[in-house]
C-alpha cells in the first residue's frame, strides 16, 4: 500500500483535520481513498515500466483472489522483500508449531512476493494484500477467513483495522516499529489512530522508544519482544554461494560492499573511490531495487569505470571485456550484483559492508543480515529507520557510523590496513548479534494466547 506516505500523506491528513470524530474521519479518510482511486492505476502502470510485475494479479488488490484454503489459516502481511526476510524465522516455526494450519502471506510489493517465493515455495500461499478500501478488506477476510492477522512493523490501515474488528479477527502488531517523524505524522489525526491502534489485540514493539510512540498513539497491551531480524540464521545455501563469490572476487583482494545502494549513492561512493589507490580494492555495488540496475550499469559506462556484472549479461565497460560471472579480473574496479535473493552471498564474500539508503535520507537499510555472517559494517548519518539496532551495533563494536562517503572510504581504508582492527570487528558483529535474539519466541507466545487461550 502507497496511500499513507509522502505528499499522498499530507494531503490525506489535511483532509482529515476537517473531520472531528472517529466515525466521521474514516468516513473521510475513505472518501479520500474514492478520489485517489484513478491515481492508483497510473501509478502500477508507471511503475511496470521498470517493474513488469505490476500488473499482474491486479484483482488481488481489490480484494479478487482466485485460491483460498480448506485448512485454518493463518495470515502474516509482509510488506516487501525486508519484512518478507525479517519474517523468515516466525513462519518457520509456525509451520512446525502449526502443521494443520495454512500460513498465508501476504505483500505489497512484487519484490516482496518474489523473496516469499524464494524463501517458502510452495510451503505458504501468498497474495497481494488489497488496497485499504472496506469492500477490498472484507473481500479478503471472508475469503480466507484467517484465524489470526500477523502485521509486520509498521502497517496501521485504518480501514484494515476496522473491518478486522468488525469481523472478529484477531490482529497483533508484531516487530513494531514508529519513528517519531510518523508517530508526528499519525498524531496529526489522533483520535483516527487511537481508535485505530486500540482495537488491535496486542503490540510487540522493537524497542522501549517505539513501545512508548505506540502507547502514546494509543495503543493498548504493547509489550517489547526486540527485532526479529536478529532471529534470522543465514541459509547454507548463501553462505557456500558467498565462499563461490569470493572465489570469483579474488582471495586477497579488499572487498567493499555497498548493500542495498539508493538513488545518488553510487555517486557519491565512486567520487571518492578515484582517491583510492590500493590495487588490491574491489568495490561491490548491490542497488536496492532491481529497477535502478540499468541505470547503476548506465553510471558506470558514463565514467569510464572498469566493472563486471553479476548476472553476465551484457558487456562490462571498457577496457575489460572478458566473459562474465567469471573470476574478477585485476583490471575490474566494481562488480555489480545485478541479481535478487543473493544478499546474504554478498555479505558473506565481502571483507566490509557499507549499509546503503544511509549516506542520503532513506533511514537506511537493515545492517543485522551482514553482522549475521559477521562482516563488520559502516552506516551512514541517515538509519532513523533502524536507530535502536545501528545504536547497539555502534555500541558493541560491530558497525562504525560515519558522516560522508569521505569519511566511509577513509574508513574503509584504515580497516583495510589493520587485519586485526578487522577481526575483531567480525567477532563482535557475530556476537552482537546472538546477544539480540529471542523475538521469535516471545511473538509465538502471544500467537499461541489467541490461538490457544489459557494454554
Amino acid at each position: 500500500m502507497f496511500f499513507l506516505s509522502s505528499t499522498r500523506f499530507d494531503t490525506t491528513i489535511r483532509i482529515l483535520r476537517y473531520a472531528t470524530w472517529p466515525y466521521q474521519m474514516i468516513f473521510v479518510y475513505t472518501f479520500a481513498l474514492w478520489l485517489l482511486l484513478p491515481y492508483i492505476f497510473l501509478r502500477l502502470l508507471w511503475r511496470a515500466r521498470k517493474q513488469p510485475e505490476y500488473l499482474r494479479h491486479i484483482p488481488e488488490r481489490f480484494g479478487f483472489y482466485s485460491i483460498r484454503s480448506d485448512k485454518p489459516v493463518i495470515w502474516l502481511h509482509a510488506v516487501s522483500v525486508g519484512e518478507t526476510r525479517a519474517a523468515q524465522s516466525l513462519v518457520t516455526r509456525l509451520q512446525a508449531s502449526y502443521p494443520h494450519h495454512q500460513i498465508l502471506l501476504t505483500h505489497t510489493t512484487p519484490t516482496g512476493r518474489a523473496a516469499s517465493e524464494q524463501l517458502y515455495g510452495d510451503d505458504v500461499l501468498r497474495v497481494y494484500l488489497p488496497y485499504d478500501y472496506p469492500f477490498a478488506m472484507n473481500s479478503f477476510l471472508r475469503r480466507f477467513h484467517p484465524q489470526i492477522g500477523l502485521l509486520m512493523e509498521t502497517e496501521i490501515w485504518f480501514n484494515l483495522i476496522r473491518a478486522c474488528h468488525m469481523s472478529s479477527t484477531p490482529l497483533l502488531l508484531l516487530n513494531a516499529r514508529l519513528s517519531e517523524k510518523s508517530a508526528r505524522g499519525y498524531a496529526r489525526v489522533a483520535r483516527l489512530t487511537r481508535n485505530a491502534l486500540c482495537k488491535l489485540s496486542s503490540v510487540a514493539a522493537q524497542t522501549t522508544d517505539d513501545a512508548a510512540r505506540l502507547t502514546s498513539l494509543g495503543a493498548k497491551n504493547v509489550s517489547i519482544m526486540g527485532n526479529l531480524k536478529f532471529d534470522i540464521e543465514p541459509p547454507l545455501s548463501m553462505l557456500k554461494l558467498g565462499q563461490q563469490l569470493r572465489e570469483q572476487f579474488g582471495a586477497t583482494r579488499k572487498v567493499l560492499l555497498a548493500a542495498s545502494t539508493r538513488e545518488g549513492e553510487e555517486s557519491l561512493l565512486l567520487d571518492e573511490m578515484q582517491n583510492i589507490q590500493n590495487p588490491d580494492f574491489l568495490l561491490v555495488i548491490v542497488p536496492r531495487h532491481p529497477q535502478r540496475f540499468a541505470a547503476v550499469e548506465n553510471l558506470l559506462r558514463q565514467r569510464g569505470i572498469t566493472f563486471q556484472l553479476r548476472s553476465g549479461i551484457g558487456l562490462a565497460s571498457k577496457p575489460y571485456s572478458g566473459p562474465q560471472n567469471r573470476a574478477v579480473p585485476p583490471e575490474v574496479q566494481v562488480v555489480l550484483g545485478d541479481s535478487m535473493g543473493e544478499m546474504f552471498a554478498y555479505y558473506a564474500a565481502s571483507d566490509l559492508a557499507f549499509i546503503g539508503g544511509s549516506l542520503q535520507p532513506y533511514g537506511g537499510q537493515n545492517l543485522i543480515e551482514a553482522c549475521a555472517v559477521g562482516t563488520p559494517v559502516l552506516v551512514g548519518p541517515h538509519m532513523y529507520n533502524f536507530a535502536e539496532a545501528t545504536r547497539l551495533a555502534v555500541l558493541a563494536g560491530a558497525a562504525i557510523q560515519i558522516q560522508d562517503a569521505n569519511e566511509l572510504v577513509k574508513q574503509a581504508e584504515r580497516l583495510f590496513h589493520n587485519s586485526v582492527a578487522l577481526l575483531n570487528m567480525h567477532h563482535q558483529s557475530t556476537d552482537f548479534v546472538v546477544s539480540n535474539r529471542g523475538a521469535t519466541e516471545k511473538s509465538l507466545a502471544l500467537i499461541q494466547a489467541i490461538i490457544h487461550p489459557g494454554f
